[in-house]
């Protein structure tokens, strides 16, 4: 996964894609999503300009597509943001649609 274009959201579809991106990238951004979400469709646009305004990796995967998924986060409701540093989770935010401004400061804080 060396040769992504990082300027946009990757889209993963199983739990080894994602273990494969953490594994590569420094910081990675993922967006837990589901179908026909309405929070999720709106956080689009907010993650494209996310990933173009950092040095994070952006990735969305759907935990239904790969259920274990849905245990390993918890996922209790979608959208879910978990941010990764060196392969660890460091951070959750599960605030429903949150703004380029919120996602890039919760960003900031979490990487230090």
């Amino acid at each position: 996964m060396s040769n992504l274009d990082t300027a946009r959201p990757i889209s993963l579809e199983t739990e080894a894609d994602l273990e494969e991106l953490i594994a590569d990238q420094q910081v990675v951004l993922l967006e837990l999503y589901t179908e026909g979400c309405g929070l999720c469709q709106q956080m689009e646009p907010v993650l494209g300009l996310v990933a173009r305004e950092t040095e994070a990796t952006v990735a969305t995967i759907n935990p239904r597509e790969d259920p274990p998924l849905i245990d390993r986060f918890d996922v209790r409701s979608v959208p879910l943001l978990v941010c990764f540093v060196d392969g660890e989770p460091v951070s959750r935010l599960a605030d429903g649609f949150v703004d380029t401004e919120s996602v890039l400061t919760w960003l900031e804080d979490a990487t230090g």
